[in-house]
């Protein structure tokens, strides 16, 4: 299990002024900020301690603001505290990542159609916006593919339009799970799976709900397939 020291995250300190939080009212907001986009983009592996003292000397604070965004990210699922260990990054079950999956791909189906029958001009322009970066063709990298997945799926939901159903999406923890199976992520199965995006985003502007839907299930069910045979490669 790997303890993560100051040295591990300094260089991503380095580009925010040191990486010192702001003044004391957004002092939490910036620590919980700083170490989800860590979780989710996989710089902290599943089972990565996270102990106070290291925390407290690379963001400059007391160990106050520490504990209470160490209580938010436990609340989000994103990280566990366990007796004699500490705080750890969340690792998933084979268990439970099938089960988010099955959740999560019939609440994204239900988004993708949503979002294809929209009839919101100025959110469907927001939308196409905010997906363009699917249609560049450059190489990816996972970390990098891991930021656009993420962005892909919300900036979906946002135009559903539904937002009891983003805000429980959100909770199903989609970018968790791939930052968790990372290593799935080979140049092929990346370029599957962007191809998948710009066929589910190209059924959302045609206003197609049917292809959307469709094409969102099995774009998800993909994953699921991926996912789970990662984990058990973890797991041997």
């Amino acid at each position: 299990m790997r303890r993560v020291s100051n040295s591990a995250v300094a260089t991503s300190d380095a580009a925010t002024v040191l990486g010192r939080p702001p003044t004391h009212g957004g002092t939490v907001d910036f620590i919980v900020g700083r170490l989800r986009e860590e979780i989710l983009a996989g710089r902290l592996a599943p089972g990565s301690r996270l102990v106070e003292g290291d925390l407290t000397a690379r963001f400059s604070v007391s160990r106050g603001p520490v504990r209470e965004a160490l209580r938010r990210l436990a609340a989000e699922g994103l990280i566990e505290h366990l007796p004699h260990r500490g705080a750890l990054v969340r690792r998933l079950s084979a268990r439970a990542i099938r089960e988010l999956f099955q959740i999560r791909a019939e609440m994204e189906q239900l988004a993708a159609r949503l979002a294809a029958e929209s009839d919101d001009a100025e959110a469907r322009a927001r939308f196409a916006a905010a997906i363009q970066p699917i249609f560049d063709d450059r190489e990816r990298r996972a970390p990098d593919y891991l930021a656009e997945n993420a962005a892909f799926h919300d900036a979906m939901m946002a135009f559903a339009g539904n937002l009891q159903l983003r805000e429980l999406a959100t909770k199903l923890h989609l970018p968790l799970i791939m930052a968790q199976v990372g290593g799935v992520l080979t140049p092929e199965a990346l370029e599957s799976s962007v191809r998948e995006h710009r066929a589910i985003a190209e059924a959302i502007l045609a206003r197609d709900p049917a292809a959307a839907a469709a094409r969102m299930r099995a774009h998800l069910e993909r994953a699921a397939v991926l996912s789970l045979a990662a984990r058990a490669r973890d797991e041997r």
